[in-house]
């Protein structure tokens, strides 16, 4: 197989027609791996909804080496089923062999990239729009600044209306738009307040920074209180993750050289960080594997010791130790684990901890707490009806509740979760732990969000 461009790989027209060395890429011991206990199915959220074994993650690992060996065709009816996975990972929280089923579905990106257009689900707009805005963050802030100005006037049902013309691809993406917050244009060094503990980086990523800049103005005012100093590199890129997961490992490595390279130009250099924050829980998992992402790249050393200094932002403060907060926040507060925290990276305590020290929080359970809402990247764009399924019940699960604010520490799922609970009569804050938590330590209530007896 000839790779190809990702020029000429967009122009490609979508073939059915298996090529001879799928899957020869993958060590063919992560297939043998798998037993087939079947103990992923309950964990997997497609095979819940579909109760068809070839969207769980057995299924799909079976299918993927039977397409591997030449036993079966890389048929459409194939391709759907591999392609419907969220990797949220949730099944290898599940397994008790260990399976490594992450690899297994990157296998399969990977290939299906060198064939088909990458996101292959999308029309040519759709795709542009993925892969050449959402990843920069300032092409991002330039085209949501209309639907910012009309929201501001209190016209945001121009847009509603406007969206309801556009094509049914085209209203999806729109529909995903929450209520814009104002822009926070953070300086490249902020000091730590009070006694100094630390030095870290602070990752602002690419739509999160367009879409919720007050969630990273929140994160570094969390820092300083922490007694950390933070540099914030204007020129860093995108993580990688959206073109790591549709296959696109060169582009992803490219961002990952370039994030080395920005983030060692720092004061003191990489070696000089005692962490690389993330606020993202679905860019951390990526971050984190840049050493293997650059393996084959000059900057490899580089990759690993950017990749040991991730942390994501609960992750960081739990192991520095938090200074506990002055300002109550008396509100009723849920939790939804976002995938890439609670499975591919096994934070889940962390973000509760913190939010334990903030005085008259009440954290309250919720059903289902770590299966995905449906965001899971751009599976909400991408798989767009499987995607509204898991999004409604995340929204049943959380009406239960009766919380007043929803919490969850990953940009997607925020947007996602907000997105289906527009409908619901009684109005919920969606929004970052790292906004309350910074809330409590500065006493000033976070965007959009009315906090009745808050002592700020």
């Amino acid at each position: 197989m000839v790779p190809v461009t990702d020029k000429e790989r967009t122009s490609l027209p979508m073939t059915n027609q298996p090529a001879t060395n799928l899957g020869k890429g993958i060590d063919y011991e992560l297939f043998m791996d798998c037993v087939h206990c079947g103990l992923c199915l309950g964990a997997c959220p497609t095979y819940v909804e579909t109760g068809n074994e070839n969207d769980s993650p057995r299924g799909r690992i079976y299918l993927w080496r039977a397409i591997t060996d030449g036993r079966a065709p890389l048929s459409q009816e194939a391709q759907d089923h591999m392609n419907l996975c969220l990797e949220c990972m949730a099944c290898e929280t599940a397994c008790p062999s260990g399976v490594q089923y992450r690899h297994v579905i990157h296998s399969y990106k990977h290939d299906m990239a060198l064939l088909k257009p990458p996101a292959p689900t999308l029309n040519w707009l759709q795709r542009w729009m993925l892969f050449n805005l959402t990843p920069y963050r300032g092409r991002m802030g330039w085209s949501l600044f209309p639907v910012k100005v009309m929201q501001r006037l209190g016209l945001g049902w121009v847009v509603g209306l406007t969206g309801k013309l556009l094509p049914r691809s085209l209203r999806q993406m729109q529909e995903i738009v929450p209520a814009l917050g104002p822009a926070h244009r953070l300086p490249e060094f902020l000091p730590a307040i009070g006694p100094k503990r630390a030095t870290v980086g602070l990752l602002l990523g690419c739509a999160a920074d367009a879409f919720y800049p007050q969630v990273n103005r929140a994160t570094a005012v969390l820092l300083q209180h922490n007694g950390c100093d933070v540099h914030i590199p204007r020129a860093q890129d995108c993580c990688g993750a959206l073109h790591e997961h549709a296959g696109l490992d060169e582009v992803a490595a490219a961002k990952a050289g370039t994030n080395c390279d920005v983030f060692g130009s720092v004061p003191g250099g990489l070696a000089g960080l005692d962490a690389i924050i993330s606020n993202a829980g679905g860019c951390s998992p990526v971050l984190k594997a840049y050493g293997k992402i650059l393996a084959k790249d000059p900057r490899s050393a580089a990759g690993e010791l950017f990749a040991r200094k991730v942390k994501d932002i609960s992750e960081f403060l739990v192991e520095l130790g938090p200074v506990k907060p002055s300002h109550a926040v008396p509100m009723k507060a849920v939790y939804h684990d976002a995938c890439g925290l609670a499975h591919a990276q096994k934070i889940r305590s962390q973000p509760r901890q913190l939010l334990a020290l903030v005085n008259k929080l009440e954290l309250v359970a919720l059903n289902e707490s770590d299966h995905c809402c449906g965001a899971a990247g751009s599976y909400n764009i991408t798989q767009p009806e499987m995607s509204a399924t898991l999004g409604a019940r995340k929204a049943g699960n959380i009406a239960e509740t009766e919380a007043q604010i929803v919490l969850t520490g990953n940009v997607g799922c925020t947007l996602q979760i907000d997105r289906h609970l527009r409908g619901d009569a009684r109005q919920r804050w969606v929004g970052h732990p790292a906004q309350i938590l910074a809330a409590a330590y500065t006493g000033e209530s976070p965007f959009g969000l009315e906090i009745p007896g808050f002592n700020g």
